[in-house]
């Protein structure tokens, strides 16, 4: 696949089949995570899988209990209260692997060079068939220390992009993108 078909046809993924990823899959995929740009050349990322669908729906209930207390609590957003409360709303959509960017640096710019390490994996999921989707909104519950011991990931590191992965059972409907906003400058 060339690079713009990856770019174009990629999607968040919602809907997983039950194959497992293989690890030597999983490995290629973050070595073309871990060659994204980042500040000077720092780094400062590393990467955790969880490949246990047991354990990542164990995870995805817990982190929506978790979450429905937040939201109940300090409603920014109702309808994310609302789709957590679906019934048969699964978090991670049953999706066969959970991959985890973190950030090893608190440096200014950590973040946003994981994000990168996340769009090339990403990019390159797609280019080999496979779903992904950024959920964003179990962060916060992965980052609770309590979580992050029991997932083995180091105190001072910080999840930036829980993403899941496995291969889709189709290929969703792109969405309607807004023009391109450019301003030429002189």
């Amino acid at each position: 696949m060339e690079l713009m078909d990856a770019i174009v046809t990629r999607r968040a993924t919602r809907e997983y089949s039950d194959t497992p990823v293989e690890s030597a899959r999983i490995e290629q995929l973050l070595n073309a995570a871990n060659l994204a740009p980042s500040s000077m050349n720092r780094q400062p990322w590393a990467f955790a899988v969880l490949a246990d669908p047991e354990r990542i729906e164990d995870h995805a209930c817990r982190a929506t209990c978790w979450l429905k207390a937040k939201f109940a609590a300090n409603p920014a957003d109702p309808s994310l209260l609302r789709l957590l409360e679906t019934p048969g709303y699964s978090l991670f959509h049953h999706a066969p692997v959970l991959v985890f960017i973190l950030a090893t640096s608190a440096d200014q710019q950590a973040a946003e060079d994981c994000c990168l390490a996340a769009e090339n994996f990403m990019l390159a999921a797609r280019d080999e068939g496979l779903g992904t989707c950024w959920i964003g909104m179990a962060r916060p519950w992965f980052n609770l220390p309590a979580v992050k011991a029991e997932l083995k990931i180091p105190k001072k590191y910080q999840i930036v992009s829980p993403i899941i992965l496995g291969y889709p059972k189709g290929c969703p409907e792109p969405h309607e993108r807004n023009p391109v906003e450019i301003h030429w400058l002189e």
